[in-house]
């Protein structure tokens, strides 16, 4: 399954090797027999003829383009991008308790995800009781396996039935058997160790997964790899979201000092910035492939981009690749999804826990978060589809930005189908700590980080109980019962007590909070 080869080098950067090649590395490139495969994703049940074998002969319902193209605004065609007619990843199930029901949001949809111990299978409802209207995702499950509304108590089975009203009379008749009383059910399925969903609850697509399977990604189900995840809500859309994580000549100057990259032959300037040789191939509705100068790239529409270099960088065939999935949640927000599989080093994420990873991961991404939120509403006031018409890309650094708007005004008129659900407006700006905000919109949906918090906030007291005990012991004690030697190492254990707990509160808000991150310094 040669599907991502990789350097190790370019674990310090997702896009850009941080060492120079040697000539023996590149005797092959994928692309030197454009009668080869890329095997890296599959659409099962899929007609597409976008993950299929490349061909030297053109292909007329493909598009192969590189910047600067002339026009990205929105083009009206044939085919149309279906929304509602996609998998869409909602969490990973390494960060999904069993025991409590998930609310979560999806193409502006109100989910529930629970755990059904019945049928052994995760589910997803709409997040509305059918009673009054409130949140599922605010109840229960009960000792019998049901998801309990706990505005009144009724109770729902893994098919969306009403299993009681507690208010309903029990020798009156059936209520709880109506229709009404039953909840919208969205077909999902696990794959990868990720909950998907179909964004549709009608019953014609009940049985939607034997037609049509999220995207396959192989590497996911290699033992051989590792398989670390996470996920963060951003406060920024989806269209923001994809863009950015596929320019890598951001790096060097949004995430300087927290990302290593290849050191150019010549540098002009103290970031490294370099031309990149990228460029889009085969553009179509469901999606595209890239190519760099060190490597290649999928994106599948609706929310993949896969990133893996083409070459193996040394004889043990160390191979390592990015995967981002992007979410559309609602105007002006989205959740990411990141997992970077690699087939070396895998010992490292058994010792290490995920949430040391990911205070590093969510640094990175708040280094270009408040940019990026500004420049979302830059773009509404312009307009989506006038986006290159502001923008001025003439390098090929920018190809698979300017591939993805091309994609996304062709296919998708240049904007979500949100069901006319919003106006379109972004949702006002908060301040910039609570735009930054760590906690939820990370810690409380990732298990490890969550544990760890609840962990480090109780050591944290600790450290000032025995501050100050070790104080109150010393003050109360008689001058005859305890040594001057005693007393003075009982004040330097308070004093350092209290110190470790100063530096422990600082290290939680820093890394549990909110860390900003300064570009002038």
């Amino acid at each position: 399954m040669d599907v991502l080869k990789a350097s190790p080098t370019i674990v310090y950067s997702p896009y850009i090797p941080t060492t120079t090649r040697n000539k023996t590395q590149f005797s092959k490139s994928i692309f030197h027999n454009l009668n080869l495969q890329l095997p890296c994703f599959t659409r099962n049940g899929s007609k597409s003829r976008l993950f299929t074998t490349l061909s030297s002969s053109p292909i007329s319902t493909t598009e192969s383009i590189e910047p600067p193209m002339p026009e990205v605004e929105a083009e009206v065609g044939k085919e149309r991008f279906d929304w509602y007619s996609q998998w869409y990843p909602v969490m990973p199930v390494s960060d999904l308790d069993k025991r409590v029901p998930h609310g979560k949001k999806v193409l502006g949809l109100d989910l529930v995800v629970w755990w059904d111990k019945n049928e052994n299978e995760w589910k997803v409802f709409d997040d509305t009781c059918p009673h009054r209207l409130a949140p599922l995702s605010e109840g229960r499950i009960d000792q019998w396996g049901r998801l309990q509304c706990v505005y009144h108590g009724w109770c729902f089975g893994g098919n969306g039935d009403c299993k009681i009203i507690p208010q309903a009379p029990v020798d009156g008749p059936p209520v709880h058997t109506f229709k009404k009383a039953c909840v919208a059910v969205y077909p999902s399925v696990v794959q990868h160790d990720i909950v998907w969903v179909w964004p549709n609850a009608d019953p014609q697509y009940k049985d939607i997964i034997t037609k049509k399977k999220p995207p396959y990604i192989p590497v996911l189900d290699d033992p051989s790899f590792s398989k670390l995840m996470g996920n963060r809500d951003i406060p920024y859309g989806y269209e923001v979201l994809v863009e950015n994580l596929m320019d890598p000549a951001h790096v060097p100057y949004a995430h300087y000092g927290i990302m290593r990259t290849r050191t150019p032959t010549v540098k002009v300037d103290r970031e490294g910035g370099r031309p990149l040789d990228m460029k889009v191939k085969k553009l179509d509705i469901n999606g595209f492939l890239g190519k760099q100068d060190w490597g290649s790239s999928n994106f599948i529409a609706p929310c993949i981009f896969h990133a893996f270099a083409d070459v193996e960088v040394d004889q043990e065939h160390r191979r390592f690749s990015l995967i981002f999935m992007c979410v559309p949640v609602s105007p002006g927000n989205s959740r990411l999804i990141w997992t970077f599989p690699r087939n070396f080093g895998v010992r490292i994420e058994k010792i290490v826990p995920r949430w040391i990873i990911h205070i590093g991961l969510n640094l990175i991404v708040d280094s270009d978060l408040y940019l990026l939120h500004v420049q979302e509403r830059k773009i509404m006031e312009i307009g989506a589809t006038n986006w290159q018409k502001a923008c001025f890309v003439p390098t090929k650094s920018d190809a698979l930005v300017v591939g993805f708007r091309r994609w996304f005004n062709k296919y998708a008129g240049g904007e979500i189908d949100w069901k006319g659900k919003y106006s379109g407006a972004l949702p006002p700006s908060p301040p910039r700590e609570q735009l930054m905000d760590r906690y939820w919109s990370h810690v409380v949906n990732c298990k490890s980080c969550n544990t760890a918090h609840k962990g480090l906030k109780a050591l944290e007291v600790i450290l000032q109980i025995m501050s100050v005990g070790l104080i109150g012991i010393v003050a109360v004690t008689k001058q005859n019962m305890i040594s001057m030697v005693v007393k003075t190492t009982m004040v330097s254990m308070a004093i350092v007590c209290f110190a470790a707990s100063k530096w422990l509160a600082h290290f939680i808000y820093k890394n549990f909070h909110y860390h900003d991150y300064n570009h002038a310094f």
